[in-house]
């Protein structure tokens, strides 16, 4: 009967520990933004927004769930236990199918995303509401845009200094005059749109990434549950 390498039982060792190590970062730094308002403020985090503390808690529960795989496949590689090597396996493969569903339904719904986020923005009022025309003019300053879907006329007359907008020869469509007054041409839709394309490429490469780690875990934790079979 063969044996089990040692190579890769202590390749496999490593890979899981390093992958422990990541979820106890994950949910070490979740946990400490969640519970403390200095860190949510020195952030720039709005400690008011319900969706910060579902993001909290979505990282809480994937630290959580990278630590005790981490932990099956360490205990799995050094006591060649196969019940733990196939809860690594069956955990990880499960995590790898939710990551291509997902990744898949980005895919076929990439084309609603813009749709959805203006048909979202044209709720929204800046005459209206002070609490979102406060964040839209912080926007506008750092972005130099304005208004939403409409530019200037979102303000219904009342336009900010923050749509003030000063010509660039290169561009002549970069200001838009209004009344002997200039605005910021593109809207702040836009400047959205664009931020969660460009970031949706990365998360995309992460995906990727993460992908090829989980496919290398796969094959280690499979590979070492036959050695052990065999043994």
């Amino acid at each position: 009967m063969s044996g089990v390498s040692k190579c890769l039982k202590y390749s496999m060792f490593v890979f899981n520990f390093l992958f422990w190590v990541c979820g106890c970062v994950i949910l070490g730094v979740s946990i400490y933004l969640r519970v403390s308002k200095d860190a949510q403020k020195d952030l720039g985090l709005d400690p008011t927004s319900l969706g910060l503390y579902v993001a909290m808690d979505v990282m809480i529960a994937v630290g959580s769930i990278i630590m005790v795989l981490g932990f099956f496949g360490c205990c799995g590689a050094m006591k060649e236990s196969q019940c733990m090597l196939l809860l690594f396996f069956i955990g990880l493969f499960l995590i790898l199918a939710l990551q291509i569903t997902a990744g898949v339904l980005g895919v076929v719904y990439k084309d609603q995303t813009e749709e959805k986020l203006n048909a979202t923005l044209a709720k929204l009022s800046p005459s209206t509401d002070s609490a979102f025309a406060e964040i839209l003019q912080k926007i506008q300053k750092e972005n130099k845009c304005c208004g939403l879907l409409n530019g200037y006329e979102d303000w219904k007359g009342s336009v900010p200094s923050s749509c003030d907008c000063t010509p660039v020869k290169d561009d002549p469509n970069y200001c838009i005059t209004v009344r002997s007054k200039l605005y910021y041409t593109k809207k702040c839709a836009t400047v959205m749109v664009d931020y969660i394309k460009q970031h949706m490429i990365i998360i995309i490469g992460i995906a990727f990434g993460l992908a090829l780690v989980e496919v290398i875990g796969l094959g280690f934790s499979m590979t070492l549950y036959c050695q052990i079979g065999k043994k």
